[in-house]
């Protein structure tokens, strides 16, 4: 065979020469597969470096442990999961061939499901807290406590980690059970009612349910954003800006979930027209668009929230080492909420 012009021998074929049975690679251009490497080399590394970033600020600095941040820290330990376990992964499966044995192809899985289950969990999650904070603020600080928020949290992980123990039961058995050549790595959910549950209650479900709460929460942010215009005493002047702020965070929270759903729904149709099988080439365009997500959140907290980025200048400059810096005032003046 031929590649541009340059004969192709059986080692550039085969993932593995020495077996009989070997997979056979996916063959592309050195250019192009250096320009590939390279782009989603630089977006694992960015998406590593801002997820933490994110996770140190809220941990270290007690002024941002909020239910609202809380539920932001979670979201970002799925995400720093994505792009420190399922990116490096998922680069390795680019040619076509699994190279690191079969232990570490039923992690790549496990995490997998596990990580993108708990993401859709805290979407929701956060769907809630803004429903409640601008739909019900009276009763918001009794309703959405940090004690609750964190047994939410908990459950969430749990209910993740069912949920991926159930699915990948069979693999977990067996973890080479699916695979039709050496060097492949594949999953198939045991059945199209389980394919079928799992696609509703990870993606169908949740998505729907986000969408009524955030179209609740936008009719209801018009309206006040309507009569705060109206307000003009000392009084509701007070009321008006932490109402701006509880708006700010919704606004800035819905650029996070209308971003999932954009991330998420092409993989999601992809899986519905095919079949319940998760191969190593299959989808390959439709699940990085899922990953490059763990990516973009953080820069829409960079862009939106002055303490996320106050809070990443303390990290760089190291002031976080000092005694007594997690008690420093990070939101400054502001009346920022979240």
């Amino acid at each position: 065979g031929l590649v541009r012009g340059q004969p192709i021998s059986v080692e550039d074929f085969l993932c593995f020469p020495a077996y009989n049975n070997s997979c056979k690679k996916t063959l592309r251009p050195e250019l192009e597969a250096t320009l590939i490497y390279c782009l989603l080399s630089t977006i694992t590394i960015l998406s590593v470096v801002l997820n933490l970033l994110v996770i140190i600020s809220i941990y270290h600095f007690r002024q941002l442990q909020t239910c609202t941040n809380l539920l932001l820290l979670s979201l970002a330990v799925s995400d720093f999961h994505v792009s420190s376990v399922q990116m490096p992964f998922q680069i390795f499966h680019y040619r076509g061939c699994w190279f690191l044995g079969d232990l570490a192809c039923v992690v790549y899985y496990y995490s997998g499901f596990l990580a993108v289950s708990a993401s859709v969990g805290n979407m929701v999650l956060i769907s809630i807290d803004r429903y409640v904070a601008i739909c019900d603020p009276l009763f918001y600080p009794t309703k959405i406590t940090i004690r609750r928020v964190k047994g939410c949290i908990g459950l969430c992980w749990l209910f993740s980690t069912v949920h991926a123990s159930w699915i990948l039961r069979e693999m977990l058995r067996q973890p080479d059970m699916y695979n039709t050549c050496y060097g492949e790595c594949v999953v198939l959910v045991p059945n199209e009612i389980e394919a079928m549950f799992d696609l509703v209650g990870t993606f169908i479900a949740p998505i729907g349910l986000i969408t009524v709460l955030y179209l609740r929460v936008f009719v209801v942010a018009v309206t006040q954003a309507r009569a705060m215009r109206s307000q003009v005493t000392s009084k509701s002047m007070q009321c008006s800006r932490a109402k701006k702020s509880e708006l700010k965070a919704a606004r800035t929270l819905g650029v996070v979930i209308v971003m999932f759903i954009i991330c998420s729904c092409p993989y999601y149709i992809f899986t519905l027209l095919n079949d319940s099988g998760v191969t190593d080439s299959s989808g390959a365009a439709e699940l990085w668009l899922i990953y490059l997500n763990s990516c973009v959140n953080p820069i829409i907290y960079a862009f939106c929230y002055p303490w996320f980025r106050r809070a990443t200048k303390h990290i760089f400059t190291l002031n976080i080492l000092q005694p007594g810096s997690s008690e420093m005032n990070i939101l400054w003046r502001s009346l920022e909420l979240s």
